[in-house]
């Protein structure tokens, strides 16, 4: 960082007070046809220097949550429940009251970054405009700190780079400028919305690399969010499963990977390839779509996909019950069925395997 800039964040050192508490988090649109329940009562803590996961298929409520966090939904979208940054209330706050603290204290990484960046003004330029918007700096001080964050992402070359236009780079390098304009202010939360989308592996690898990189110079807390849990895997220390606009599992990576209680969270798990299979296995995907969240019918929305469904799940949605594990929450009526159950077992139900155990052996009782 240069002389001329001194960002002062509010970081605490030692501080142990959640950095953004979100708690009961419901977001509604109305349509003509009907309300569209895009985000039902969701809550969850996170701890400075955390890195956090949410992950689900599209449509289950991950980037509106984010969007609610950040003042970015319409007006026309009816939000209610409580975000607090650092103990202060965020929603209800005026948009100038919004933008003091967007971009400088929670900063956001979006999905696509070619349209997160102005085509006719150069990279240099825009990460300098980040810079000035929160702090008195000179405009030289501002690109010279935009050169530096530009090599901290991994960027060669950055003083030419910092002189191009968005078109002249690859989508790889669009993202880590985004990831740079992200870090430019020192934020205490970046959130990161599929920032690997599209992207082919080696590129995918460099780009959390980047992000990683930004974690380590700002020291911010993160909530990555995907639908690929192999890119949580290595990067978060707690997740959050979203299905139908509501949290159904929360726990820590070892938990939620090695020990799922919630028959989605094994659909997603199974229908992931992994290396250390050898090829020698087959995907087990989840039969049916996600529900409709316009006018959602009572009971659990992932009832007519799951394998483990009585009459009480079409009646009674689930709370987030407390597995036998800390800090590890299920939304599933059966979640003890579950403990050593695979993917494999649960939804092939024509299938045996290798222990001869067919799903007949999971039928639950009332």
């Amino acid at each position: 960082m240069t002389a001329e800039i001194n960002i002062q964040s509010g970081r605490k050192a030692g501080d142990g007070a959640a950095v953004l508490e979100v708690e009961n988090l419901t977001v509604e649109f109305p349509t003509e046809d009907g309300v569209v329940q895009a985000v039902r009562g969701v809550s969850y803590r996170l701890a400075p220097g955390e890195a956090m996961g949410i992950v689900g298929e599209s449509g289950s409520g991950k980037s509106v949550t984010s969007m609610a966090i950040m003042g970015l939904l319409p007006k026309t979208a009816r939000i209610s429940g409580s975000v607090r940054f650092r103990g202060e209330e965020l929603l209800g706050r005026s948009e100038n009251e919004y933008a003091a603290v967007r971009g400088k204290k929670i900063a956001m990484i979006f999905q696509d970054p070619l349209t997160s960046l102005n085509p006719v003004y150069t990279v240099g330029r825009q990460i300098a405009e980040a810079i000035l918007a929160h702090n008195d700096v000179s405009k030289k001080a501002a690109m010279d700190r935009a050169v530096e964050l530009l090599a901290t992402v991994g960027i060669p070359f950055p003083e030419q780079r910092a002189n191009n236009y968005p078109h002249e780079m690859s989508g790889g390098m669009r993202q880590r400028v985004v990831i740079a304009i992200a870090m430019a202010n020192d934020p205490d939360v970046i959130i990161a919305d599929e920032p690997t989308t599209a992207l082919d592996v080696t590129v995918q690898a460099q780009v959390l690399e980047a992000l990683e990189a930004a974690r380590a110079a700002t020291g911010a807390a993160l909530v990555l969010i995907t639908h690929d849990l192999g890119v949580i895997a290595g990067h978060a220390d707690r997740i959050c499963v979203m299905y139908a606009g509501k949290l159904v599992e929360k726990g820590t990576v070892d938990q939620v990977f090695y020990e799922p209680r919630m028959p989605y969270t094994l659909g997603l798990l199974g229908s992931l390839p992994r290396l250390d299979e050898g090829g020698r296995e087959r995907l087990t995907p989840i039969v049916g779509s996600p529900p409709s969240l316009m006018n959602l019918p009572p009971g659990c929305p992932f009832t007519p996909r799951c394998p483990l469904a009585q009459p009480v799940c079409e009646e009674r949605e689930p709370d987030l019950y407390a597995t036998d594990a800390p800090a590890h929450l299920s939304a599933c009526h059966f979640h003890e069925k579950l403990v050593g159950v695979s993917a494999a077992q649960l939804f092939r139900p024509t299938s045996v395997d290798t222990e001869g155990v067919t799903p007949r052996d999971l039928e639950v009782q009332q």
